[in-house]
């Protein structure tokens, strides 16, 4: 019998082996715990470690990507979202996607460095760079690392043009630089908000700021002059697409100029890691759910195939898409920027002669032995 519990502050339920382990454990149900299914086991601490990267920019050429460099400075994401696809990721470190990626952060500290040398190279052609497009910038850990901020640093000094995603309210730190970025027309921003509902939000993104909060975060980013977009990511059918409409509305109150929205998609670990939160926190809804996932996917849980991946196939991806589109004319949400961020304004660093110490850990922080 599969052993569930839920985890204080933690969004994942269970810790499903990496695809590229030979071996995997399983737990059961010996009976001695007890009969009791509330119970809510202790969490786990988040144990922080360098990442010595080599690089820090990222490139692709998916055709359903609209910007094609991104740069993550963290790998693991301390938010816990239960449905974020880059969980499958840390099979890659021989760790869980599930409780792993959420307690075992990757902190890439020497980032801004990294980022200055690469925009230093001798025919560096500037494009839109995508900053935390597969965990967050402004995760936990960031508060003290500050790391990304030493990035934005870089890129303002260098007129680098950026778009940002984030549900963090952290990121109202950074203002100073993102306003004045956002008044060359270099900067833009995308806040998630997956529902309105506070109560579903903590245990489907625990360690996230509240939707009200994220609401705040459109107001202010929009009020200091930087364009923000709403991203409804992800749309989960039979649990968030009845929000479409109404969350709409109160993001174009706050001030979203624009929106967005991708529908659940479960690659590899993350169905079992996915499917174990619904048997947890909505087991009478739990079938309905898997079901109109795979009737957006083709009858699969997942679908890669490129653009169908982010918005499904279908009758119900049809119709999700039509709701959209339709809240998003009727709440003003189909502006745009009167133009694309600028590239043309970008000016090199100089090329620092000497490599310096990249290894130094920032503010004294201790961090765990390895990676």
């Amino acid at each position: 019998m599969e052993v569930l519990r839920k985890i204080k502050g933690r969004g994942a339920v269970n810790a499903p082996a990496g695809r590229f382990e030979k071996t995997t454990t399983a737990q059961f149900d010996d009976g001695w715990d007890g009969d009791d299914d509330d119970a809510v086991a202790s969490s786990p601490e988040t144990v922080i470690r360098f990442d010595r990267a080599k690089t820090v920019l990222s490139r692709t050429d998916s055709p359903d990507i609209p910007h094609k460099v991104s740069a993550n400075p963290y790998r693991g994401c301390e938010h816990g979202c239960v449905y974020c696809f880059a969980r499958p990721s840390h099979a890659y470190l021989g760790l869980s996607p599930g409780l792993d990626f959420e307690t075992r952060i990757f902190a890439k500290h020497d980032a801004p460095e990294l980022l200055r040398r690469e925009l230093s190279r001798r025919g560096y052609i500037p494009q839109t760079l995508a900053l935390g497009i597969n965990t967050d910038s402004y995760q936990p850990a960031e508060r003290k690392l500050r790391i990304t901020r030493g990035m934005l640093e870089v890129l303002a000094e260098c007129r680098h043009p950026l778009s940002l995603i984030t549900k963090s309210a952290l990121i109202e730190r950074d203002l100073d630089i993102l306003a004045e970025m956002a008044s060359a027309r270099l900067a833009e921003v995308a806040v998630s908000l997956t529902s309105l509902d506070a109560a579903l939000t903590r245990k489907l993104e625990p360690r996230a700021a509240s939707p009200q909060r994220r609401l705040k975060i459109i107001r202010n980013l929009s009020d200091a002059g930087v364009p923000v977009t709403v991203m409804m990511a992800p749309v989960i059918p039979a649990v968030t697409d009845g929000e479409i409409e109404s969350l709409l509305a109160a993001a174009a109150e706050a001030g979203a100029a624009g929106a967005g929205y991708v529908v659940l998609r479960l690659p590899h670990e993350l169905k079992e890691v996915f499917a174990g939160w619904l048997r947890e926190h909505l087991p009478l809804r739990a079938e309905k759910v898997m079901a109109q996932v795979r009737a957006l996917h083709g009858g699969k849980d997942y679908n890669p195939e490129f653009f169908a991946r982010h918005r499904g196939k279908g009758a119900l991806a049809d119709l999700i898409a039509a709701r959209f589109a339709r809240a998003k004319r009727r709440c003003g949400l189909e502006r745009r920027l009167k133009n694309p961020l600028r590239c043309d304004l970008f000016r090199p660093p100089p090329r620092v002669a000497g490599q310096g110490d990249l290894f130094a850990a920032p503010g004294g922080l201790q961090f765990a032995a390895g990676a």
